[in-house]
């Protein structure tokens, strides 16, 4: 399969080889001709001058739109229904385009371009795509009595801004693109699966991390049955400045497990923790924790269950993330979960989360439909054409827990068949000590898509990928990730900063 996608490609590019450099200025993509679509701007932006619009960015984006390259700025709108209005951005670079097409995804609810990650593709010199998935801001409110306008943000915006854009990059190069990437995570790594599920020839090779999407029924359970723990009585609720009680608890409990002790939990599924540890021996003192808040710290380290199917709904937090727990569990339940009951099932703005029953779960999935849910591991049309999936999860996430990622990845295997030629086209890599996909307490700067192309285009599948922590703009710390479930082994010699003193193995 390998060979004979390596010499097709070959093909494509010695036909290449005998087109013009350039078939369009980038002016008249303006009155490109593309089925459902109208381009409504088409301009040069000058090496260093793109400003995104909206708000002020951040200091840390400015600095990265300062350091672009100059790039044809595509915009457009696909109109694929009556009700539907997608739009999106093309980046294409004027010099030193590497022939290949990346299209970075979303947040949440998506609802704008996501021109920092495009920024990023940019510099890498790839021709590259985002969508607002067909609506404007970051609530469901948009759906609600527009069905068509929810299938747009499902994975119909995504499909089309892919179809659309390759075509513009072909016309602008005068030559299609050799190969084609999906680079993103949370909602982002959602919208891969959904294009692997359901266009398996959008992309040659998808990369998505912490899968997350408030179309996934069991997520959103996850998130308010996290934020009714914390409610259960009046002194069920733990404060931010306890959270580093427990995680000192855990990574003490845990931290040794894989035979080092550096403050990381290598395999939490491998932790027996029970916070009960730190439970006040008298009163409060603000050095434990209550009864009542032990006991809310234990539902959060527990899968969701529907009472009455004793069906596991979502899995539950790892020990080492409670650094994180108040994105979930702190004073305001995580917004994603509400606003999508709210507005998409219970058609009521005022609707009060508490009232939620978990075994509501099947009948609630079934009103929104599980073909929104991007956690089917039916890729096999993906895989079978010869694309490849690099999925990543930090094991200190809170806003998606780990175990969807895993459970994910072996239902894949399960379906597939667990053998050598499904490893040979899906990885799992955790990341120890990452939360939600970046930041935490482990090494959490690596390049999934220079991994992803080395697969895709040389045959060559990541048996590891190394992984950095930077602190004050400075590297402190290398270690490998591994193909779940194998983890990185210290070697018992050298640094235990250096990824080369660390081995992949099953523990």
């Amino acid at each position: 399969m390998f060979a004979a996608r390596t010499i097709a490609k070959l093909a494509l590019n010695l036909m290449a080889l005998s087109l013009p450099v350039r078939a369009a200025t980038c002016e008249s993509l303006a009155s490109s001709n593309l089925p459902r679509t109208s381009i409504t701007a088409a301009n040069v932006v000058t090496a260093g001058t793109f400003q995104p619009p909206g708000p002020a960015p951040t200091a840390a984006a400015r600095s990265v739109y300062q350091t672009l390259p100059a790039f044809c700025r595509v915009q457009g709108v696909i109109e694929p229904t009556s009700d539907s209005h997608i739009e999106f951005e093309v980046w294409l670079p004027t010099e030193d385009w590497n022939g290949r097409f990346q299209a970075v995804g979303n947040g949440g609810w998506a609802g704008s371009i996501n021109y920092r990650d495009l920024a990023t593709a940019l510099q890498a010199g790839y021709a590259t795509a985002s969508t607002d998935t067909g609506h404007k801001g970051s609530s469901a409110e948009f759906a609600a009595g527009h069905p068509e306008k929810l299938i747009d943000f499902a994975h119909r915006g995504v499909h089309e801004m892919a179809l659309q854009s390759k075509s513009i990059v072909a016309a602008f190069y005068a030559r299609p693109v050799q190969y084609s990437y999906w680079n993103s995570c949370s909602a982002g790594g959602g919208q891969g699966l959904m294009e692997a599920w359901l266009y398996p020839n959008d992309f040659d090779g998808i990369v998505a991390g912490a899968v997350s999407r408030p179309l996934n029924i069991g997520l959103v359970y996850g998130w308010i049955s996290a934020a009714q723990a914390v409610r259960r009585t009046p002194d069920s609720f733990i404060p931010a400045d306890k959270y580093q009680i427990i995680h000192r608890a855990a990574i003490k409990a845990c931290d040794a497990i894989d035979g080092l002790e550096d403050g990381l939990i290598q395999d939490p599924t491998r932790c027996r923790f029970d916070p009960g540890v730190v439970q006040c021996e008298g009163t409060d003192d603000n050095g434990c924790l209550t009864g009542e808040q032990v006991a809310t710290a234990r539902r959060l380290y527990a899968p969701v269950v529907d009472p009455r199917t004793k069906k596991v709904i979502y899995p539950g937090l790892e020990p080492g993330s409670e650094l994180g727990w108040g994105t979930v569990a702190g004073p305001q339940p995580f917004y994603a979960g509400p606003d999508t009951l709210k507005h998409l099932i219970f058609r009521d703005p005022a609707w009060d989360f508490r009232t939620l029953d978990m075994g509501s779960y099947e009948e609630v999935e079934s009103k929104l439909g599980a073909g929104n849910n991007p956690m089917n591991a039916d890729v096999h049309a993906f895989l079978k054409k010869g694309g490849k999936l690099l999925l990543y999860h930090g094991w200190n996430d809170t806003v998606v827990a780990p175990g969807e990622s895993t459970g994910f990845f072996e239902g894949v295997l399960r379906a597939q068949g667990n053998t050598a030629k499904t490893a040979d086209s899906v990885r799992l890599f955790m990341v120890p000590g990452m939360a939600h996909c970046s930041g935490g307490e482990g090494p959490d700067r690596f390049n999934m898509v220079a991994a992803l192309e080395a697969w895709v285009e040389k045959g060559r599948a990541p048996d590891s990928i190394v992984a950095s922590q930077v602190v004050g703009g400075k590297v402190t710390r290398t270690r490998p990730l591994c193909p779940y479930p194998r983890v990185a082994l210290y070697k018992r010699s050298g640094s235990i900063d250096e990824a080369a003193n660390f081995v992949c193995r099953l523990q």
